[in-house]
């Protein structure tokens, strides 16, 4: 670790434990003015954990922070706050109904000195004047409801910049932005650094982190495993410090034989969301259905599980015609539909891990009075929650007390226990750290081999290209190109997607 004297924040030795579980074990973690500092590591290894102590949420039960030298203890996020620490989130944590003036200036509004009341002029003037200094183009009289994702994490930096903030914690911001969104982030970010905020930077996406960060921890189940500068180190030596181990291959996909049709999609159409969809999935087939944001890849799988069923086309199964008007009809079919919300839409999260498990064929467990068969049901979610290594205090823990990771394999859990034929992924792996999306990868491998058809939609091209059999590709509703594994390149696909003339050889 770098000399005290240097450091705007330091935390020596923090421990953190709840109930059954060590969080945190004799953690060190140092920021400078002016740098970011990339925090990475798997789901579970910590890094919330960190920085909820960092912003005052939690406090630890061992170890010290220092602030400019000087021992400091943050009770609670105010006195954090005052300073001079701030965070945004994944999920923006703005009031919808109010300006993003207001938003930035909540709980620190100016007020006229004489009667004490909201100076209005006065607020939306030092909002301008703090996007401006961000190069961001956004009246500060708008309704926040109406805002992008990237607009509204706008809005938190300079939320963040009214209140002084000297340390800014970025989580996990990218996650659900666009490439270009993406670009105008790390230009703010780049402009904050070079004023002399210091930036904690959280990203699933190691090569973000090593585009925008001058030096990386990581964590690892709980425990500090190191600190590199960003030009003295690897990607390779970085998974390999966040997982334990080196990962051989990222995209372990078997050769498996590929049998006769299961799914057949003609024409589907959809008025104003995709138009005449047509491809083929195969037995023990990965088909990957590549494509960039607004090309309409989820609605057409919800379109096939019976969510928002199509207006027109066909589909067929197993070479039979039929009709999905809802999920319960897709269900009896072998069709089961892991959607990329995993929280909105994959899981009921106040409720425990078995419950969420056997939760689409909760009929199996009935008896006669309409109770329920407890023991069958634990066994049944005990079975898929090995099979996936579920990491959890017991099956009896709350699913929003898991790591995103760990979420993930729930969600699989669930629908793999209604024992599908076919396995439609959507963003399997968003959010979820290295080693668990190596393990996911190794599930659909092996579970292709075992004959299950899968189609994966993906927004990662490395995905696509390592885990696929054969690629649809999709544009602004449209399929533009088909490739088999071979063909395949990132250029092909990008020019596909992106709704550009492409050739095939």
């Amino acid at each position: 670790m770098s000399d005290m004297s240097e450091n705007l924040l330091e935390l020596k030795g923090i421990s953190k434990s709840f109930p059954g579980v060590q969080a945190l074990d004799n953690v060190d973690f140092d920021l400078r003015p002016g740098e970011v500092h990339a925090l990475v590591g798997e789901n579970g290894a910590g890094k919330s954990t960190l920085v909820k102590v960092i912003t005052g949420v939690h406090q630890p039960d061992a170890g010290e922070i220092r602030f400019q030298g000087q021992p400091v203890t943050f009770p609670n996020p105010l006195v954090a706050q005052q300073h001079g620490v701030a965070a945004i989130y994944q999920e923006p944590t703005l009031f919808p109904d109010l300006s993003v003036g207001e938003n930035i200036f909540i709980g620190h509004q100016p007020v006229r000195p004489m009667t004490r009341r909201m100076d209005w002029k006065r607020l939306y003037e030092r909002a301008g004047e703090l996007l401006n200094a961000l190069g961001v183009k956004l009246d500060p009289r708008t309704r926040v409801r109406g805002l992008s994702v990237a607009q509204q994490q706008m809005v938190e930096i300079a939320k963040a910049l009214s209140l002084n903030a000297r340390i800014l914690i970025m989580d996990e911001p990218t996650s659900a932005l666009t490439l270009r969104d993406v670009e105008d982030l790390f230009r703010i970010t780049r402009r904050l650094r070079e004023a002399g905020t210091a930036i904690v930077f959280i990203s699933h996406r190691l090569e973000e982190a090593f585009e925008l960060a001058d030096r990386i921890t990581v964590l690892r189940d709980g425990h500090y495993v190191g600190t590199r500068p960003v030009p003295s180190t690897t990607t390779d030596e970085v998974i390999q410090m966040m997982v334990g181990r080196t990962l051989d291959t990222l995209f372990p996909k078997e050769e498996v034989e590929i049998g006769e049709v299961m799914l057949r999609v003609e024409g589907l159409t959809k008025e104003g969301l995709f138009h005449d969809v047509s491809f083929e999935l195969r037995r023990g087939e990965i088909l990957g259905l590549a494509g960039l944001v607004g090309a309409r890849r989820t609605d057409v799988a919800r379109a096939i599980f019976g969510i928002s069923p199509a207006d027109s086309g066909s589909i067929w199964v197993d070479s039979r015609q039929v009709r999905i008007s809802n999920p319960q009809e897709a269900l009896a079919l072998g069709i089961v539909y892991v959607p990329e919300d995993r929280q909105q839409q994959g899981l009921v999260l106040p409720m425990d891990i078995t419950q969420n498990i056997t939760l689409p064929i909760l009929r199996e467990f009935a008896r006669r009075g309409g109770w329920l068969d407890n023991s069958a049901e634990r066994e049944t979610a005990q079975e898929f929650a090995e099979r996936l290594d579920v990491r959890a205090a017991g099956l009896w823990q709350k699913v929003q007390q898991l790591s995103g990771g760990n979420q993930q394999k729930v969600v699989l859990a669930k629908w793999l226990a209604a024992r599908p034929h076919i396995l439609i992924l959507d963003e399997p792996t968003r959010g979820i750290d290295v080693g668990t999306k190596a393990a996911v990868h190794e599930l659909m491998s092996k579970l292709a081999g075992q004959g299950m058809s899968i189609l994966m939609i993906s927004s990662e091209l490395p995905e696509i290209l390592g885990m696929s059999d054969r690629i649809v590709v999709m544009y602004e509703g449209r399929v533009t190109a088909h490739f088999t594994r071979q063909e395949a390149t990132q250029e092909k696909i990008m020019a596909a997607a992106t709704g550009q003339p492409f050739s095939n050889s």
